[in-house]
This record gives C-alpha cells, structure tokens and sequence, in this order.
C-alpha cells in the first residue's frame, strides 16, 4: 500500500519547481478524469509524470457529470455492445476494488407504458445488461434486475401517477462523486511520483523540427513561466481538445464537438420514492438521481457553441427537465423547488450526425505529431481505459521499454482498510465524539484517509462543527481540502472539494465567509484577500441565479460570463 501524500500549498510549489528540471517521460495536460487517470496509469508503470491543470482539478466536464459509473442501457439499444461490455466490467473494478468508499450501488426504476410489447423489449435489455456484469466477472454485490407489478412499482415510487405505468422494471447500477473521485486520481497519481501542479496553465508547446519536445507552463497564481521538458506530452483537455491542439501547430485527426448537459437539484421530500427513475424522452433518457438530501434530475443534450469553462442553465433547460419529470409525477415540480443546478459539456467525437444525442461516446486515442497524444471523446465510466490506451500510445513514442498498465489493480487512496474502518464506524464515533452519521458521511467521501480529519478534530475541537447552512459538512473539511486535497480558492472547496454550491439553498452564500477563514491561515490570505474570495463566489452565485432565468443559451451565456474567473486563464 502506496503512502498518501497531501497536494499541500508547499507540495504544488515543489511540483512546479519539479517540472522545470530535467526531462519528464510524460507530461500530461489536463486535470480532468482522464488526465488525472493517464497520470496516475503512467506513474504506476514507473515513468516520469506531470500533471497541469489551467483551472482547479475536475472544474470542467469531470464535476458536472450525471454522478453515474454505468454501463448506458441505451447504448445497448444502439447496438454498441462494446462499450457497454467495456463499461460494465469498469463499474464492477471500481465498485469493488479500486474506489469502494467513493462508488456505490444505486437502484433504478424504468416505468413500463404499454401492456404487451414493451415490458419484453425492455426486459430483453435489462436481462442482457445484467449478463453482461456478470460475464466480466465484476457484478458481485449488485442485485440482479426484478420485474414489478404496477402496485409494487408504486410501493416502490409512490411519487408516479398511476397513470403514468402499468409496471416496472428495476435494476441497479452505480453512482460517484465524480470532483471528488477525480481528485483522488490526482492524489493517488502524486503518491506514486507525479509531479501535480494546478491553477497551472499550458500556455504552449516547446518544439525540435516537427516534433513537440515539452510546453511552456504558466503558474497562473504568480505569472511565472516554466519549460517542462517531455519525451511525449498527453493532450487530454476534452472540449478544449481542439483548442489546445492549435498550439501545436496541427489541426489534429478528430475534432471534438460539446454537448450541455444540464442537471437540477430538487429536495429529497419532493419526490416520494425509495428508488431512482429512468425515464423515456423523445431523444434520450432522463434520470431521477437520489443523492443524499435531494434528487438530481438530468440530462439534456444539445449543442454547445459558446463560452467552455461556465456552460450555462437557462429557464428553457429547466423547464424542458420539469416538464418531461413531471408527467409522472402525482404532484408536479416548479421552478421554485430547485436549490441547485449546473451544467457540463461532454466532448464528443464530431460526426456527421446531425444531433449531439446521435454522436459517438467512444473515444479515440491519435498520434498527430511526433511527441503529442490526443486522447478525446468517451464517457466518465471507462476514463481508465481511456487513460490506458493514451499512455500505451505515449509509450510507443519513447526509447526504453515501459512496463504495462497495473491501473486495474491499483486502488485509490482511501480503499485500502475502508470496508474494515466501515465496520468500526461506531468505534470512530465514540472515540472522536462525533456522531456515527457524521463519520459514515466521513467515510464516504475520505474513506481510510478518516483519521487525518479526526486527528485534526482532535487538536482543535472546533473543526469538529457543521459548516453554516450546509450541515452535512464540517469545518474541517475546509480546512483539509487545502492542506490535502489541492483546493487554492473558495470556489474550489464550495463547488468541488465539497458541492455546497449545489446542495445548499443558498449555494454556499451564508458559508463562503466562514469557509474563507478558515482557508486562509493556510493560503497565507490576508482580510482583504478573504473579502476579494468571498464577493468573487457571490457574484458567481448571482449570475448563475440571472442566468437561470434568461430564455435562452446566448443570453444565460451572456449573463454567467459577468462574473469573470477569480484567476483569468488567458
């Protein structure tokens, strides 16, 4: 068992300095999931690794996903048997072995509409999706599917009409929390020797003739430049993939094409339900997500043109997931009952499908140039594979021979001993005297990482109290996710390193002063720096509120982009 080690304020500046000495056998650009799953695939197999990120770790498409490590029942309708096969076995590996205290089973119901032909069909689908975890041999722990009678459905999900089905099927995937599982990636990846530097921008490539040989970094909290040396360099960026391409000169052999995906945040009383909803729509599926305190309801799929880094929400995406929720609910949702919202974009390989529902979720690993890979397209679940076959490619383009992947059996930190400190639950509770459902809480999101909180509750008792209108979290995950977890700005640990800003009514406003105070002694922030962190997340918080309201994407763009970055990425 690999020993963690904390992504520290000091441990970032120590990477940056790292970087720009000698000559690394990777250099992987960009801190989503699968950059951060590249990062870590290349350490395991003993290279030599950095890992840049222009923003915070996860703060594109990799915080704003569906929170769902499934196989995709409707590829199974678009006959993509790979890729749902591919993904099933990666639930099962993540779900068992490699991040057990961050994925975990959810069921599912699908509403049955017709009385003869549909329950079959669907059935089919189901039966084959259960198969096929079980062929990969990663299906132990789920129950298998289970066909329902229209009154057991709505013991189920008393929330549906009764019109609205005359049975159901229920099955059970998996869900995650997708910011923080990315960020253990990046954690795990830095405890096997990768050099992790966020807020740390490429701001170009460093090239010999035709062949890319490094990039010039910028430290976007100092302004300070670095020439990191690479034999090869991991283009992993999603939907910045075509942007970051044209600073090396190449256009690249596949172009990526966004797709917002747009979700809601309901309180759990909203919808009466001891289960998830998978719903038909005209163009795709919509899911009811349980997640703690609420319901995530999700998704759209339409086309993106405009500002990347804050797709935002405007009233005819929340309108159009009300209105298909709503048909089978007995008691309607309003725009008022939403607390939370976000959206995200998913890089898809451009085709000539008309429609971004239609495009491909696989992806494709490319060799554009000597000494660049690109990786793009693919879905959160197979982000290992995905980061597996870019870092093979890597290797082909390097002298000596690399080992192979182990990532498959490399567990995150965190895994390792948290079914046994699950089990002592209670013991922790009464030896930290903290109540046991704040330790399960604990456990779900830091697992056997645990005791560095609650020694940290133990110097200072303090940490050890819930955070102002956000209950469910204690002060001392602020302070953590600074001095472990990479957090640099207030928005880090409101948005990611915790989801304040979509859990809470108030979207972290009434804790963003008190979460800044405690970040700063650690950050080195002064009050006037406290101040400047704090209206910065407030102005997010109303812009996206005004955002929300406007009629459609180009003035919800127009409204989100009038609270600029805290740190412009330019």
């Amino acid at each position: 068992m690999v020993s963690p080690v904390p992504l520290s304020p000091q441990a970032r500046t120590r990477a940056l300095a790292g970087l720009g000495r000698g000559e690394l056998d990777v250099l992987v650009v960009g801190g989503g999931v699968v950059g951060a799953g590249a990062a870590l695939d290349a350490a395991t197999r003993g290279l030599r690794v950095g890992l840049v990120e222009a923003r915070d770790w996860a703060s594109g498409t990799s915080s704003r996903s569906s929170k769902l490590i499934h196989g995709g029942l409707r590829y199974l309708e678009m006959l993509d048997f790979r890729l749902v096969a591919e993904a099933l076995k990666e639930r099962g590996l993540l779900l068992q072995f490699l991040a057990p205290h961050l994925v975990r089973p959810v069921p599912f119901l699908y509403p049955l509409r017709h009385r003869v032909r549909e329950r079959p069909y669907v059935g089919a689908g189901v039966l084959l999706y259960d198969t096929m975890a079980a062929a990969s041999g990663r299906a132990h722990g789920l129950p298998r599917h289970r066909h329902l009678l229209k009154r057991q459905a709505l013991r189920e999900a008393p929330a549906l009409r009764s019109d609205a089905l005359v049975g159901a099927i229920q099955y059970w995937d998996a869900q995650v929390d997708d910011a923080r599982h990315t960020m253990f990636l990046v954690r795990t990846a830095a405890a096997y020797g990768a050099l992790a530097a966020n807020r740390a921008r490429v701001s170009g490539f460093l090239r010999q003739g035709e062949r890319v040989v490094g990039a010039v970094v910028t430290d976007l909290e100092t302004g300070e430049q670095t020439e990191v040396r690479a034999k090869q360099v991991i283009n992993a960026t999603g939907v910045w993939t075509d942007d970051t391409q044209s600073m090396a000169g190449t256009r690249g052999q596949f172009h990526v094409r966004a797709s917002k995906g747009v979700h809601l945040l309901v309180p759990r009383d909203r919808i009466n339900s001891r289960t998830g909803l998978i719903l038909r729509t005209e163009k795709s599926v919509l899911f009811v997500i349980p997640w703690g305190r609420h319901w995530i309801i999700g998704t759209t799929d339409t086309d993106w043109k405009l500002d990347k880094a804050h797709p935002a929400l405007s009233a005819k995406d929340v309108d159009y997931l009300l209105e298909h929720v709503n048909r089978v609910l007995n008691t309607p949702l309003v725009a008022e009952d939403v607390e939370g919202v976000y959206a995200g974009l998913r890089p898809l390989l451009s085709g000539e499908a008309a429609e971004t529902s239609k495009l491909s979720r696989e992806h494709l690993v490319a060799h554009p140039v000597p000494g660049l890979v690109v990786v793009a397209g693919g879905k959160y679940t197979t982000y290992r594979v995905m980061a597996k076959d870019a870092v093979d490619e890597a290797a082909r383009g390097l002298d000596e021979k690399v080992a192979a992947c182990i990532t498959q059996r490399v567990p995150l930190l965190g895994a390792d001993g948290y079914p046994a400190l699950w089990n002592s639950r209670h013991i922790l509770a009464q030896r930290s005297g903290l109540h046991v459902a704040r330790i399960e809480h604990l456990l779900n999101r830091y697992g056997s990482l645990v005791p560095e909180l609650l020694d940290m509750v133990a110097d200072d008792p303090s940490l050890g109290e819930p955070l102002p209108s956000s209950d469910d979290y204690l002060r001392v995950e602020a302070v953590y996710a600074v001095t472990h977890e990479g957090a640099r700005h207030l928005e880090d640990v409101l948005a990611r390193r915790t989801r304040i800003s979509i859990e809470s009514w108030d979207r972290g406003a009434d804790a963003a002063g008190t979460v800044a105070g405690l970040m700063a002694p650690h950050l080195g922030w002064d009050r006037a720096h406290q101040d400047r962190e704090v209206d910065h997340y407030l102005k997010r918080v109303a812009a996206e509120r005004e955002a929300q309201q406007q009629p459609d994407d180009q003035t919800a763009d127009a409204v989100r982009l009038g609270a600029p970055d805290i740190i412009p990425v330019r």
